[in-house]
């Protein structure tokens, strides 16, 4: 037969014992399951702030993107660009840094790495913290100036003496980089007014001259995706009112843009200044004699051309354009140029000043000029 011992003395320390320890285990399981929760909302917190500087340090890239010196760089793997490393969020939120790269001819990856004060700070225990990467893809979102004529003006148009305006889509001499001719658009587009010609000059496209009666000042100040005052708020450079000869200036081989009279080298489109293409804005009249420039050119007041001067890309003109001489060169212009002449007035093409139409002089001008923005459909992605 089982014994049973009667003396139960001492049990209830025994129980009391076993009860505060699985109390304690509860209760330090209760504290270590509080504390890992705040260390995961903490970490979460931390993740989400290190992703908001990445996303912030991704669209400031696209804010301040510096065109000139961005948009015509080699396409990687050839060249890339540091961002940061160590720049310093909005508001203080944390720092970023990574690379862009050019993958196309008009489209570029930011890769942008993210961190939170704290985890930048190195104050995580273990050296740890939160950090994200994004990658951001970006086109250039050139601005439609509306050009479909060599000449688009309001008033009227003399052209005399050996002066031209070509239509025909003309590739530059030495340019091997464009793609074949377009179409031939029309010479001078006009809001209806009378365009004469003697001696030797000629109109030439398709057709040579169109009356467009939608032609308003409008048509100068307004176009798509950017105003006349928008596109002279980004300018390269500013000049005032007066007479100019511009030439590239090459400084221990390397293109000097910090000379006013600098506007690019069309020229000598693999020379160090082929590849800068400003935006120059002229605050007043301006007469230019000698040599070239390139990029757009956006004059407030009139516009005279004398002697041996050629420019490449966009001119928009808010008075009048005055041409004479010509000397040597081929063409004043290459690309399209546009004169509100709000006072109707005439445009005088006189001498061998040529004007002709080139869409990839247009186009190099807008890729190079442009700003980026970030792609429609699926922009940007989580790296690792």
């Amino acid at each position: 037969m089982k014994r049973i011992p009667r003396n139960e003395r001492g049990m209830a320390l025994a129980v009391a014992i076993f009860a505060l320890v699985v109390v304690g285990a509860l209760v330090a399981g209760a504290f270590f399951a509080g504390t890992q929760e705040q260390r995961v909302g903490e970490n979460q917190r931390r993740v989400q702030t290190s992703f908001g500087v990445a996303e912030a340090g991704a669209q400031e890239r696209v804010l301040s993107w510096d065109a000139t010196s961005m948009n015509k760089r080699p396409q990687y793997p050839a060249d890339s660009v540091v961002i940061g490393p160590n720049a310093t969020a909005p508001n203080g939120t944390g720092s970023y840094g990574g690379y862009s790269y050019k993958v196309g001819p008009n489209l570029f990856l930011i890769d942008m790495t993210g961190r939170d004060n704290a985890s930048a700070a190195g104050a995580i225990a273990g050296g740890g913290g939160a950090r994200q990467r994004i990658g951001m893809l970006t086109r250039i979102a050139p601005v439609d100036f509306g050009i479909h004529a060599s000449l688009t003006t309001q008033g009227s148009v003399s052209i005399s003496g050996n002066a031209d305006v070509n239509g025909a889509d003309q590739i530059p001499a030495g340019w091997t980089s464009c793609d074949p001719p377009g179409p031939p658009q029309a010479g001078v587009r006009d809001q209806g007014g009378n365009v004469t010609e003697s001696g030797n000059g000629t109109v030439l496209g398709n057709p040579p001259v169109v009356n467009d009666p939608t032609i308003n000042n409008n048509t100068f100040t307004t176009f798509g995706g950017a105003t006349y005052a928008q596109m002279t708020a980004r300018a390269n450079l500013v000049i005032p009112a007066g007479n100019y000869s511009t030439a590239p200036v090459v400084t221990n081989g390397q293109c000097d843009r910090t000379v006013l009279t600098n506007w690019g080298d069309g020229e000598n489109p693999t020379a160090p200044c082929g590849s800068y293409w400003p935006i120059i804005h002229a605050t007043g009249t301006i007469t230019l004699n000698n040599t070239q420039g390139q990029g757009i050119l956006l004059v407030d007041g009139d516009l005279n051309i004398q002697g041996s001067y050629q420019f490449f890309g966009i001119v928009i003109i808010q008075g009048d354009l005055k041409t004479a001489g010509g000397g040597t060169t081929d063409a004043h212009f290459w690309g399209g140029v546009m004169a509100k002449n709000a006072d109707l007035s005439t445009q005088s093409l006189s001498g061998k000043a040529t004007l002709n139409f080139s869409s990839c002089s247009i186009l190099t001008a807008l890729q190079a000029t442009s700003p980026i923005s970030m792609m429609r459909s699926r922009g940007w992605a989580q790296l690792y």
